[in-house]
């Protein structure tokens, strides 16, 4: 048995089909197939149930698959750690990011990280917060940003910074003459909302149930921007991080936005995530310092650089793409 085999069975694990399985290896079915063979000859049971169209893992396959993951985890934390400790800030850094954040924080973070490390190979995974997390578990991923609370003591979560949200109406919107909403006013609103698997779904639900908010159910997004563009059409109101409405995201004088008052203002805490066991402790405590440097203003309802309000007119109006 060799850690070749057992990246096999893993990927045969992840893809159940033995061609895609090989490809995402760089091998030949057949190779991957043999290989697979003789694991299962040393262990002396069957690991795959082979089926014309469709291959699936015998239960010992499965905890054979789970284990070898761990392996193969540990193994290449093993190379990361003595590739750091010759150079702690070079080399790649996988880390995820939700779709509601990730496109709205980025711009304002690489510049600064850039600069802080400039051999450092960040590659960027954009994907739902569960599937973040299984990645970051199975050592896809070596660290994840995530809206917290995060519960899983084999991780380490680091808080970043605290972004709130605000209240956006279509500008011929009853409320669009006002510029703040008490948070109490909620109940009478019903709010559209991002379709199941967001995250920031399960934010403004729990702003629902807290605040006595309803869903307007018969309207639900995909996308952060399609919600965005049916606030702008009238459809109904919703909320909206602070980070999604700060420049360079275009400005739409189609929306109106409020700031949020009152006790229990609604807001999500985000955080950096890894495991607890990774050799990349230090150097990511350093990355996260990065984010939480982020000036107080990108979270306040200003344009982040003149202090301006979000809502002012400018002189060339922009629009929601």
């Amino acid at each position: 048995m060799n850690l070749r085999d057992l990246k096999y069975l893993v990927a045969l694990a992840e893809h159940r089909h033995f061609g895609k399985a090989a490809a995402a290896c760089f091998v030949s079915q057949p190779t991957l197939s043999t290989q697979i063979r003789k694991l299962e000859e040393e262990l002396g049971l069957p690991l795959v149930e082979r089926a014309p169209r469709k291959v699936m893992l015998t239960p010992a396959g499965q905890d054979a698959a789970a284990r070898a993951r761990v392996i193969v985890a540990e193994v290449e934390q093993m190379k990361e750690a003595a590739r750091r400790s010759r150079d702690p800030e070079a080399g790649a850094v996988r880390l995820g990011i939700f779709p509601t954040l990730g496109p709205y924080l980025l711009p304002h973070v690489i510049p600064r990280i850039r600069d802080r490390f400039p051999q450092l190979e960040l590659l960027l995974v954009e994907e739902k917060s569960d599937v973040l997390l299984a990645r970051l578990r199975e050592g896809k991923l070596d660290a994840t940003l995530l809206a917290l609370p995060v519960i899983d003591d084999q991780l380490h979560t680091e808080f970043l910074f605290e972004e709130p949200f605000l209240l956006a109406v279509s500008s011929r919107h009853a409320l669009a003459g006002r510029r703040q909403l008490d948070v109490q006013e909620l109940s009478a609103q019903r709010l559209l909302l991002l379709e199941d698997g967001h995250c920031l779904r399960d934010q403004a639900l729990e702003v629902c149930r807290m605040y006595g908010a309803n869903e307007k159910s018969e309207f639900r997004a995909t996308s952060l921007e399609t919600l965005r563009q049916m606030v702008a059409s009238d459809v109904g109101i919703t909320l909206l991080p602070t980070l999604s409405v700060k420049p360079p995201v275009p400005r739409s004088d189609n929306i109106h936005l409020l700031e949020l008052t009152g006790e229990g203002r609604p807001s999500r805490r985000i955080a950096m995530a890894w495991r607890r066991s990774s050799a990349m402790n230090g150097f990511l405590l350093q990355l996260a310092d990065q984010f939480k440097q982020l000036p107080p203003a990108l979270f306040a309802l200003t344009d982040g650089a003149g202090g301006a309000p979000l809502n002012a007119s400018r002189d060339v109006p922009m629009h929601v793409d």
